[in-house]
């Protein structure tokens, strides 16, 4: 999360691809690095419109996607870098763009909202109330962005306040609380989702809130909740054994329910596996979080709508 912004002059995406192109109907796209800035322009091959990238999005793990200031207004590009291809396509929501000037091809043109929302989950102190403060923003999520202003922490630790920390903990929030509404707040939560044009379609793959409110082992044990698999502390791990503990302290836990996060668990035993599971206890997320590509993504996602996967079943929206 700590790269989920970056400045186009720092992006290490940028700089080790000095020089991008793509075609696109009547356009042509191309990313030149100049010194220490990357210039994205657009061609119709008698016009074009040429402005050095401000901000990049994403830490380029799947692909990086562009922000630039053009007549006044920040775009969002309209093809982005992709890491599986090593080059540029479309933005995921611009392939059913059809550009009707030169303008518009440029990419999307981000309305003071847009950008709010925008800035205010890829980078820390970018918003202040309901008002975008570009001048005070730091690249990437950083302790502020979740835990509350550092500064009166300081403060109170200082004066000896030890009791009143002046921090906000979000690990003492319950489950609905914690996934959909503060890690929802940026990563889309159930009511979100709900409120989009067929809730998304396929591209709610990414919406790991929502996808997880809709399984039922969530449904039926609020034990579950983002970091009771992530850490936001830490780098996020990909091997899928790692988080077979994670499934089998509550599968392996009394078959009623439990909602306290005190629950017993019964130790896992070279015979014992989780109620009707028929294979070996082994890298659970592969066959019930399998990986979905995502059209147009070029990558792999996680499914969080945790589930019995059935072959040539399609995927659940």
């Amino acid at each position: 999360m700590a790269r989920a912004l970056e400045l186009g002059s720092d992006s290490a995406v940028l700089r080790s691809h000095p020089h991008l192109s793509f075609g696109s109907g009547a356009y042509v796209y191309e990313i030149a690095r100049a010194g220490d800035k990357s210039v994205y322009s657009v061609s119709d091959g008698s016009n074009k419109i040429s402005e050095p990238i401000v901000y990049t999005f994403g830490q380029g793990n799947a692909g990086q996607t562009y922000v630039i200031f053009h007549d006044g207004s920040y775009y969002e590009s309209r093809v982005s870098f992709y890491r599986e291809i090593g080059g540029l396509d479309l933005t995921l929501g611009s392939r059913d763009m059809a550009p009707a000037s030169l303008n518009e091809a440029l990419g999307r043109k981000m309305s003071h909202n847009d950008a709010r929302d925008c800035f205010g989950c890829h980078a820390t102190g970018a918003v202040g109330g309901s008002q975008l403060q570009l001048y005070k923003l730091v690249p990437g999520i950083r302790c502020e962005a979740c835990h509350g202003s550092g500064e009166r922490h300081v403060a109170a630790m200082r004066s000896g306040s030890v009791e009143a920390k002046q921090i906000f903990n979000p690990g003492i929030l319950s489950g609905d609380l914690l996934s959909q509404e503060f890690c929802g707040s940026c990563h889309r939560s159930v009511d979100e989702v709900f409120a989009m044009p067929q809730r998304g379609e396929i591209n709610n793959l990414r919406f790991q809130p929502y996808r997880i409110f809709k399984s039922k082992c969530y449904q039926d044990d609020r034990r579950i909740s983002c970091i009771a698999c992530h850490d936001p502390h830490a780098e996020l791990i990909s091997n899928p054994a790692f988080y077979d503990s994670k499934c089998l302290s509550c599968h392996l836990s009394s078959r009623k329910p439990k909602r306290e996060s005190s629950a017993k668990t019964i130790p896992e035993t070279a015979e014992r596996k989780p109620g009707g599971c028929t294979v070996e206890v082994r890298n659970c997320v592969t066959c019930h979080m399998p990986k979905i590509e995502l059209p147009g993504a070029h990558f792999k996602f996680s499914d969080h709508w945790i589930r019995i996967v059935r072959p040539n079943e399609p995927v659940p929206y």
